[in-house]
């Protein structure tokens, strides 16, 4: 009788214990971070086109993985959508490499999630504009914060969980290489806390997008940092409604309007169906 029951608590351990690595790796399957399979395909076209979340977790900074807004479908040299004040061809290809961290509005305290930006050298793009237009973006009650909702916080420092980094085509796609994606010199990613922003998408807008650069520079903020906060990617929800922040727009509109919000003014949630 005492062998029996000796039997019978080593199999009740043996279970569960068994019970105990699946519930671990259920969640470690769960918990892994974004990744956009389209990153590679995105370079790959560029030769014959021209193409209420929870608080993030630093997880997916120990990926190799990343996620990136998709490939364009033209080149944007030739769209109507792109800012006109700027011209294509004056928009550099590459640059050395170094950034300037923007400074102007920085704080040493508050709460919130803390967020530096960074900006390529000698591209002409002024980090502290850079960093007033981004700080404009997550602070509108139509963002991720949501009317206060969720707050961020510019720094100048390490202490930043999420880092923006706006650079040169050759140089965004020399950093998001390090995380195994191919960007093609067209699109951004994002990998780990750090979003790379495609300087021809921050000063060009995208083709398929009904709207100013500016506005379309809301869309790359929004979509990236929904990454960064665990979103997927959306899909158009029904014609003529206001397409996901989340939705790969450049990539076609599938019947939706252009939109660059999460939410709308009243604080509904501008979603569609999870691409798988």
């Amino acid at each position: 009788m005492a062998r029996r029951r000796r039997i019978r608590r080593r199999r009740v351990g043996f279970a569960g214990a068994v019970v105990a690595v699946t519930a671990a790796a259920a969640f470690l399957y769960l918990d892994a971070p974004w990744h956009d399979e389209d990153a590679a395909a995105a370079g790959r076209e560029t030769s014959r086109t021209a193409s209420a979340p929870a608080t993030p977790t630093p997880k997916a900074s120990a990926s190799p993985k990343a996620s990136k807004s998709p490939k364009a479908s033209k080149s944007p040299s030739a769209s109507p959508e792109a800012d006109e004040s700027v011209d294509p061809a004056s928009v550099p290809k590459s640059g050395p490499g170094t950034f300037t961290v923007a400074r102007k509005g920085v704080s040493s305290g508050g709460g919130g999630s803390r967020y530096r930006v960074d900006v390529e050298d000698g591209i002409g793009v002024d980090p502290d504009s850079a960093a007033e237009d981004v700080a404009e973006i997550l602070a509108d009650p139509r963002g991720w914060g949501k009317g206060g909702t969720r707050t961020f916080t510019l720094v100048d420092d390490d202490s930043a969980g999420l880092v923006i980094k706006i650079g040169t085509a050759q140089t965004t796609d020399k950093l998001c290489g390090q995380y195994g994606l191919d960007t093609g010199g067209e699109v951004n990613c994002r990998g780990g806390k750090n979003v790379m922003v495609n300087l021809d998408r921050w000063q060009l807008g995208s083709p398929t997008f009904d709207g100013p650069a500016t506005e379309y520079r809301a869309l790359i903020i929004n979509h990236e940092v929904g990454h960064w906060l665990g979103h997927g990617h959306e899909t158009c929800p029904g014609p003529g409604k206001p397409a996901p922040a989340m939705m790969q727009q450049i990539k076609g509109l599938q019947g939706c309007k252009s939109n660059a919000w999460p939410y709308d003014r009243n604080g509904h949630y501008l979603g569609g169906p999870s691409v798988p």
